[in-house]
This record gives C-alpha cells, sequence and structure tokens, in this order.
C-alpha cells in the first residue's frame, strides 16, 4: 500500500541560530496581550518576514501570502545572499504586490533573522530545524506570531526550548504554528475520530513509513565556504537537520501519537546506518532507519524511513486493530463497515488561513500541546539509532544533549562541527559505539 498525503498544486514542500533567560523574559513580560500590538492598530498590513529561503519557506510564504490579502512579505534572510534575491523574484511572480521587499531588507548570514523579526509582524520560520527553536524563542520574545516548520528541535535541549516559546507565546496571546500539517487535514481528522470512537476496535499496532529518495541533492558551488556549503544542503548534516527520524518521520510519529490520545512510548530501539549514499554530496546523516516504539499498554509503533535512491517508496500511516485497519494518510478504514472520505483539502494552505484569521481575531491559536512533544518522538528514535542503545522517554527528557555549536554561537566564517575525511567523505556516528545521552 502506497498512501500518499496531498500535496498543495503547484508547490512542493520539498523544492519550493544560546537562548537565555527564558524564564526571566516570561516573568518581565508577564501575560501582556501581545496579539493584537504585533501589528500597528488601524493598519490592514501584515508585514511578514522569511528565516531561510529555501524549498520549504518558499511554498509557506506563498501560502501565507494567500491566506490574507493585507499581507506583505518585507523582509527575508538565508545564509547565502544569492538565494535571498533569486527567491524574492521568484515569490513576486506568484504574488506580485504582496512582495515588498528592498534590498535593504534581503539579509544574509547567521544573524539575518535578527533584522527580519524587528521588521515584521509574523515571521515564516524553515531554515536549518538546528534553529527553529532559537529563532522561534527570539521571535515571540519580540513579540511576533510565528509559523515555524517542523522538526521543532533536533536535540532534547533545542526540543525543550521549543515548548518554552510555545508556553510564551501562549502566556502573551501570541500565535505559534506547527508544520505538522497533518492535524489540519479534515480527512486525517475524520480517520483519527473514528478509529478512537472503535471503528477498527482496540488499537493493536501501528506502521509507519516514509520510504524514498533523498532530499534534493545539488552540487557544490565554486566559492561557498565549508559552512556555506553544508547550510546551502541542510538536509545531509546531522548538526543542521537532526536526520531523518526528526526530520521526516516526525510527521509518521506525530499522526501515530495523535491516534493513540496524543499518548508518548515509554521506550524505544532502532537501528540505521548509511548503505550506499556514501558520496560527499550527501553529508553525514545515515540513510536508513528502523524505530520499534513500545508504548505503556503495549502497542508498538514499527516506524520506518529511508532516504535511498533505486529503491520501494512508501509513505503511509497504517493503524491494525481487533477488528480492522486505517490508514490514516488515506483517510481509509478497513473493517466491519468499510468508509473512504471523499473530500478534497490542502492542510499546507489551511495551516495558514488559521494562522492569519487567528491574528486578525485576536484569537490566538498554538500547537505547542503536540508540536514539541511529536518532535522529542523522534529525537528519541534518532538517538537510538545513532546509539544502537535502548532509550527510554524519561532519559530522553532528561538529558541537556546537543549537537554543538550551541545555536547562538554559530558566526559567518566559522568551521562548522562535521568534517570531510580523507576521501572527500563525512563520517558518520557508529551504533555500538556512540554515546550521546
Amino acid at each position: 500500500m502506497n498512501e500518499h498525503p496531498s500535496r498543495p498544486d503547484g508547490i512542493n514542500r520539498r523544492n519550493f541560530l544560546k537562548a537565555t533567560g527564558t524564564a526571566a523574559t516570561a516573568t518581565a513580560l508577564g501575560a501582556i496581550d501581545l496579539s493584537r500590538s504585533a501589528h500597528a492598530a488601524g493598519n490592514d498590513v501584515l508585514k511578514v518576514g522569511m528565516i531561510g529561503c529555501g524549498g520549504r519557506n518558499s511554498g509557506a510564504i506563498v501560502q501565507a501570502l494567500t491566506a490574507d490579502k493585507g499581507a506583505r512579505l518585507v523582509a527575508m534572510c538565508d545564509i547565502l545572499r544569492d538565494r535571498v534575491l533569486a527567491k524574492r523574484e521568484e515569490i513576486k511572480t506568484a504574488r506580485g504586490a504582496q512582495v515588498t521587499v528592498d534590498d535593504d531588507h534581503c539579509f544574509a548570514g547567521f544573524d539575518g533573522y535578527r533584522h527580519v523579526i524587528e521588521a515584521s509582524d509574523v515571521v515564516l520560520i524553515a531554515n536549518g530545524a538546528k534553529f527553529h527553536p532559537f529563532h522561534a524563542m527570539a521571535a515571540i520574545k519580540a513579540g511576533k506570531h510565528v509559523f515555524v516548520e517542523k522538526p521543532h528541535g533536533v536535540d532534547p535541549a533545542g526540543v525543550r526550548l521549543m515548548q518554552e516559546a510555545c508556553d510564551l507565546a501562549k502566556k502573551n496571546k501570541l500565535s505559534i504554528v506547527s508544520g505538522l500539517q497533518s492535524r489540519f487535514h479534515a480527512g486525517y481528522v475524520e480517520t483519527v475520530r473514528r478509529i478512537q470512537d472503535g471503528a477498527i476496535g482496540d488499537i493493536v499496532s501501528i506502521e509507519e513509513n516514509f520510504l524514498r529518495a533523498p532530499y534534493g541533492v545539488t552540487d557544490r558551488k565554486p566559492g561557498l565556504t565549508e559552512v556555506e556549503w553544508q547550510c546551502s544542503t541542510q538536509y545531509h548534516f546531522r548538526w543542521l537537520s537532526g536526520d531523518d527520524v526528526p526530520q521526516s518521520l516526525v510527521h509518521n510519529l506525530d499522526r501515530a501519537s495523535w491516534v493513540l490520545g496524543n499518548k508518548v512510548p515509554d521506550r524505544c530501539h532502532g537501528m540505521g546506518g548509511r548503505s550506499t549514499m556514501t558520496e560527499p554530496i550527501y553529508g553525514d546523516v545515515f540513510d536508513h532507519h528502523s524505530v520499534v516504539y513500545q508504548m505503556a499498554n503495549g502497542v508498538r509503533i514499527y516506524a520506518f524511513c529511508r532516504t535511498t535512491a533505486g529503491c520501494y517508496d512508501e509513505s503511509s500511516s497504517l493503524v491494525f486493530g481487533s477488528k480492522g485497519k486505517a490508514s490514516i494518510t488515506g483517510a481509509r478504514i478497513w473493517g466491519e463497515k468499510n468508509w473512504r472520505w471523499e473530500g478534497q483539502c490542502d492542510p499546507y494552505q489551511l495551516e495558514h488561513d488559521k494562522l492569519f484569521a487567528a491574528i486578525r481575531s485576536g484569537e490566538p491559536i498554538n500547537c505547542g500541546d503536540y508540536m514539541a512533544r511529536s518532535t522529542m518522538i523522534g529525537v528519541m528514535g534518532q538517538i537510538s539509532c545513532y546509539t544502537g542503545k535502548e532509550v527510554t522517554w524519561d532519559e530522553v527528557n532528561a538529558s541537556n544533549f546537543f549537537y554543538a555549536p550551541h545555536p547562538a554561537d554559530c558566526k559567518d566564517g566559522m568551521e562548522p562541527p562535521s568534517k570531510p575525511g580523507a576521501d572527500g567523505s563525512y563520517p558518520t556516528l557508529v551504533p555500538g559505539r556512540t554515546k550521546l545521552i
């Protein structure tokens, strides 16, 4: 079975930075209502900024501008200025007069996020996932509404910071929306509701698959420094992306947790490695992972992801029950009474529709009840694959581990933590020998 989630027409999700003083800041801000003050009173324009100008944020900004005719793209940043300028023109072609970014608001380098936040009412964050919690917290502290792409951290320290950002947003009545778009898909919502109402009996097990070719791979452009190169292809470096369990399989793990009543696993064991994608362009990530999660009630989630070309591909979320089975991504149930959802839904667009409607109404939307939790499930599985050890939920949540350097310590011209070996390829972690937590 190969069930693929809906994609927005014309937009391909794959193709189109030490935060301190959190508690002190929250105390100082108290419960100030910033939901309406995040843009000028009486002004219909909502100024939107982009942190990251890769394919995902290019799609997100088009969806944001489509969601609200008063939205204007006013600031952009990326590690590479050339990419900022190219994406500005691409987005202008799609949304015309809603793109008002001048050259002075096209920023490059690790500090560009500061300027984007300062210029904006709403901040879209979709860059290296290492920086998602750090940038989200910076934007929330500045009183801005946020859309942040998954994953919501790549290590235990980062995920906890994201939860703190969500909690601060709630306290200060700001909206924060997650790129875990499954929760916005009407067909998925109805399928999960029916399963929870007993349509397939008691849940026995769940199988999650995200098997496909590697993320976009491009040749290294001449003149790029090592850190610029790695940031320009961030999905292929673990210090930036967290690798594929939190990066991609997080969607599946979010759906599995959701259908189980937003429960978390007690423990997991995983395995993974790099089999064929060994050339320098593939960085230092694994190309296959398998994780078994065990819930307190004995239900197991069997989760698989692979980024290897020339292999069998499948994207699915399959739930097996005592009286039938269901596909969440296929919005379909087989059992005593077969059922299939026949509607149409673009969750990528809908998440922005709801974000901007919430901002306009002054009634904030906050996805913090699941975004950090689901990401930590992914981080837990990735650490198990890297180390070859069983990892418990209590262990990963008690850990202060993070992939160095700290986001606040990342500077232009720095040496990245991952360096190529003598053959030009990047060494990977070794299960059974690697210790992380």
